[in-house]
């Protein structure tokens, strides 16, 4: 269901756009190719003049490639429009440190810590984050159909089980869609 429509007028401002393509490889691997895109709505004043509104002030992309395991195996970060140009794309190189993080264990939390405050781009770091989850998405028909082909009594649970409120073990959906996974909940007095 949409948003109600605002009940007072409003200006436009700001939009961040962010968008992550997934891509199988030959070679076996994934890439998944991200990308952020900010822009006002109004024309604003730069030491190096006037930005237009609607041109971008941040224009990114990072590419990563994963194995079966969800580990990075190669990254590249890039810029097209940054607030202060060469300065801002001289972390482009740092990105690389993404290899040998795993997508799937503490990820948001390990880049952090690499990338966080002045070793790193906020905007980048942040695209970065959307990572996890894309990759799940991308390989969940990979997995559905491992898990059909396991014989009987080897199936592992869905992974996607647990991982959020309308898929806990002992709600509707998992009653419903996964009835060998559910549980029934436990009542409180």
């Amino acid at each position: 269901m949409p948003l109600p429509a605002p009940e007072v007028e409003r200006e436009a401002l700001h939009t961040r756009s962010i968008r992550v393509d997934a891509f199988a490889r030959a070679d076996g691997q994934w890439d998944l190719e991200a990308e952020l895109i900010d822009v006002k709505h109004y024309d604003f004043e730069r030491s190096v003049g006037v930005h237009k509104a609607g041109e971008p002030v941040h224009h990114m992309r990072l590419r990563v490639t994963f194995d079966e395991s969800f580990t990075i195996t190669a990254a590249r970060a890039g810029y097209e429009a940054a607030p202060y140009g060469q300065y801002c794309m001289a972390i482009e190189s740092a990105y690389q440190d993404l290899v040998g993080m795993n997508l799937l264990k503490g990820f948001r939390d390990t880049v952090k810590r690499r990338f966080g405050k002045v070793q790193g781009c906020t905007h980048m770091t942040e695209l970065s984050y959307v990572l996890p989850t894309v990759a799940v998405q991308a390989l969940s028909g990979k997995r559905r159909e491992e898990r059909e082909a396991a014989p009987e009594g080897e199936e592992k649970r869905p992974f996607q089980l647990e991982g959020c409120h309308a898929l806990r073990l002992d709600g509707p959906v998992a009653k419903e869609f996964y009835p060998k996974w559910y549980v029934t909940p436990v009542t409180r007095n």
